[in-house]
């Protein structure tokens, strides 16, 4: 090959190598993976805690406890993800992964419909004695949970913030509108994601039995995510994020009796490159961390010579960015709590009229589908009739604040709760009327449909306030914290689920000793005293009134005065 044809050839590797990425292209791959994960996974949830009762022999309060723990473990793992991607491996390797563990959680969980000796035999008729599952039973099946909670670890936090990268660009004029987009229709995707899971998914469970279709569909989401690997914008990783937290606190104490500011404009350390030269003055005691004492310590390029004893301004700030969120991020942990309360609704579902017509019955984990609709619906009206009306009205570009809808959301989903309080209550009524109380497998004489407005408040109230968490999150954070900002979110998801399992615990070891009036005896008693609680925390939390809790606290009396007249 002659010296022209190899300079020929290394022009054109390098004119490959350099060509723009990224961009709208690349999204229908990325949404694709998620989608599919969410499909998968999501649609293992409503009908879990059915299999688990009938195929593992486990009673509703420990099974709904094991799904709790294994919902704050998918919603925990996020964080972790997220940390690594933006500290070790970056969005695209951590996706990767996660999307191969998700493979392997899925395929696990369909070998135990498949392999009878995976979980215990059949009950005996005849003795009617059921055999719980043995501890290697038991580990294989926890070991299936834990390899899809390591999957939606790396999947979930970094899908987001990948995708932003793929059309973020400064210099855009309407960059800020069209990420607020962008986070609108991915949201609303995932949502539709999770619609199919709750309804084709549930069906096929009924139907055809087995995990085969969520182990198929993460197939195809490994498939498609590597098969535009060379279109995407991978951001190389510059630092371990957690160490410079640590290294900021560290260097801030170290300094503590330094002055807040240093004796010249030029006295703070940061990189060249870097907007941030001076720190903001919120949290002025970590602004020490980043004064330089001594010239010595910056060597010739501007690096610290020691970063555990002099940090940059870069590094004040991101720590200040996750500080400064946590007060928001904490208001929606109560909402979460009635959010991951999908196990009771289910149970409770089963024991109502699910018919549509003659022939039709609604699955008991397909109800969660109404949620999923409005979530979708309001996502699409507000993006395409709502703000398009009122900027047409007002003359201007309008659009709603993130934490006016954070604060929408969360007033929906209170009165979410009472409505599902309401209704529950009235479901009980006609069980202890029908003489129904001792025998859950019974079905009660009133119509499932009931149940359809409170998962329409929870969708709309999802749609306001988680959507507006994501977009203020990643508003809030550095470029370089993205998959941290996207995983704030599953965090919150993730300590509500442990809430709701210590409320679920407490209630059952309080009324343990009490069986005539023990909460979870059975479908027709549970779901009674919770929802007024949770009603009860979620508005003295949002209102931080005493007014509220005062008014919390009646109700809760008057529900345990109906407790009261209870026949024993």
């Amino acid at each position: 090959m002659g010296e022209q044809q190899v300079e020929e050839l290394n022009h054109q590797r390098l004119h490959l190598s350099t060509r723009k990425k990224g961009g709208l292209v690349t999204m229908p791959f990325i949404i694709a993976n998620e989608a599919f994960e969410k499909v998968a996974s999501y649609g293992l949830v409503p009908n879990m805690i059915l299999y688990l009762i009938s195929d593992y022999k486990i009673g509703v309060a420990k099974g709904t406890n094991i799904l709790f723990l294994w919902t704050a473990a998918s919603n925990f793992a996020p964080v972790l993800g997220a940390f690594l991607s933006d500290s070790y491996l970056g969005r695209f390797l951590t996706i990767g992964l996660g999307s191969f563990f998700s493979l392997m959680g899925m395929f696990l969980l369909w070998l135990t419909t498949m392999v009878p000796s995976l979980k215990p035999p059949l009950c005996n008729q005849l003795t009617e004695t059921c055999k719980q599952p043995t501890h290697s039973q038991f580990a294989f099946l926890i070991f299936a949970f834990i390899f899809i909670s390591l999957g939606s670890g790396g999947v979930r936090p970094c899908s987001l913030a990948f995708g932003a990268e793929q059309i973020d660009d400064k210099k855009n004029p309407n960059n800020e509108r069209a990420l607020e987009s962008f986070f609108g229709w991915y949201y609303a995707a995932g949502a539709i994601a999770v619609l199919i899971a709750f309804t084709g998914i549930v069906y096929i469970q009924d139907h055809a039995g087995g995990f085969w279709g969520s182990a198929i569909l993460m197939v195809l989401s490994t498939i498609l995510f590597f098969a535009a690997s060379s279109l995407y914008v991978k951001m190389k990783v510059k630092k371990s994020l957690f160490t410079s937290f640590i290294q900021v606190i560290v260097v801030a104490y170290k300094n503590r009796k330094l002055p807040s500011k240093p004796p010249t404009a030029d006295g703070w350390n940061y990189h060249k490159d870097s907007p941030d030269a001076v720190p903001t003055k919120r949290l002025r005691f970590l602004n020490k961390a980043c004064i330089i004492q001594n010239p010595k310590d910056v060597t010739a390029d501007g690096l610290a010579s020691d970063p555990w004893s002099l940090c940059t301004v870069e590094q004040i700030e991101e720590l200040k960015s996750l500080i400064r969120v946590l007060p928001l991020w904490s208001s929606g942990i109560m909402m979460s709590i009635n959010v991951s309360q999908s196990s009771f609704p289910v149970i409770q579902a089963s024991t109502m009229d699910r018919h549509l017509g003659s022939s039709f019955q609604i699955p008991a984990g397909s109800f969660a589908f109404f949620t999923i609709a409005v979530l979708a619906l309001w996502v699409i009206l507000y993006d395409r009739v709502v703000l398009p009306f009122a900027s047409k009205l007002r003359g201007k570009p309008v659009h709603l604040g993130v934490k006016l809808r954070m604060g929408i959301g969360l007033v929906i989903s209170s009165v979410a709760m009472v409505v599902s309080a309401i209704v529950e209550h009235a479901r009980r009524k006609k069980a202890i009327e029908q003489g129904l109380v001792n025998d859950p497998q019974t079905v009660v004489a009133m119509s499932a449909m009931w149940l359809v407005p409170q998962y329409c408040l929870h969708g709309l109230a999802e749609a306001f306030s988680a959507i507006g968490q994501n977009e203020f999150f990643y508003s809030e954070f550095p470029k370089s914290m993205s998959s941290v900002a996207a995983s704030l979110f599953l965090l919150g998801m993730a300590v509500a689920n442990l809430l709701a399992s210590l409320i679920l615990s407490t209630v059952e070891k309080l009324t343990k000793t009490r069986p005539k009036r023990r909460l979870l005896l059975g479908p027709s008693r549970d779901e009674l005293r919770k929802p007024f609680l949770l009603c009860g925390l979620q508005l003295g939390l949002r209102k931080e009134s005493a007014e509220e809790l005062q008014r919390a606290r009646s109700v809760a009396d008057e529900r345990q005065s109906l407790f009261s007249s209870l026949p024993s």
